[in-house]
């Protein structure tokens, strides 16, 4: 009986393999049940938070501390991403969380530990930062991401003091 339950599943499994599209032309993959990943925009905000809106808050202080916090840089992206949560909100995050995490923004990426587990949430955060603080509007800012100039940022540089 086990055998033949083992079988069984081995036998799901293969098919289940099968049943995954798989595409080795340089165009998108079409998948029927989901959009393509490729051709949408994820989620942002497209202004800023109402007035009196309170956002979620970004992890700061003692909560930057334990197993996902043990490199500078994921301390130094979080810090940045407190002190421009307001641009954070308008910026869409490329790296699909809004897919398995329910993301919103970039912002949601830094409510929570996501940010410092994701190279691609931290890079945009960082390239995010560093615009702003040159005088670019978030419209900029959003191009350069969906463009990947953060691509760019070098993480293993942020935090050293």
């Amino acid at each position: 009986m086990k055998r033949a339950a083992s079988s069984l599943a081995l036998a799901l499994l293969i098919v289940a393999a099968y049943a995954v599209p798989v595409s080795t032309s340089k165009l998108p993959a079409v998948h029927a049940q989901w959009s393509n990943p490729n051709s949408d925009v994820p989620p942002y905000h497209s202004g800023p938070p109402a007035p009196g809106q309170a956002l979620p808050p970004i992890l700061h202080g003692s909560q930057l501390t334990g197993p996902f916090f043990q490199k500078g840089w994921q301390v130094a992206v979080y810090r940045e991403a407190a002190q421009i949560p307001g641009v954070l909100y308008q910026l869409p995050c490329l790296c699909g969380c809004e897919r398995g995490l329910g993301h919103t923004s970039l912002h949601s990426c830094f409510e929570g530990t996501h940010g410092a587990i994701c190279d691609t949430c931290a890079a945009e955060e960082a390239y995010a930062y560093r615009m702003t603080k040159r005088g670019w509007s978030v419209q900029q800012i959003r191009s350069g991401i969906e463009h990947h100039a953060y691509a760019s940022i070098d993480l293993n540089k942020l935090g050293q003091n």
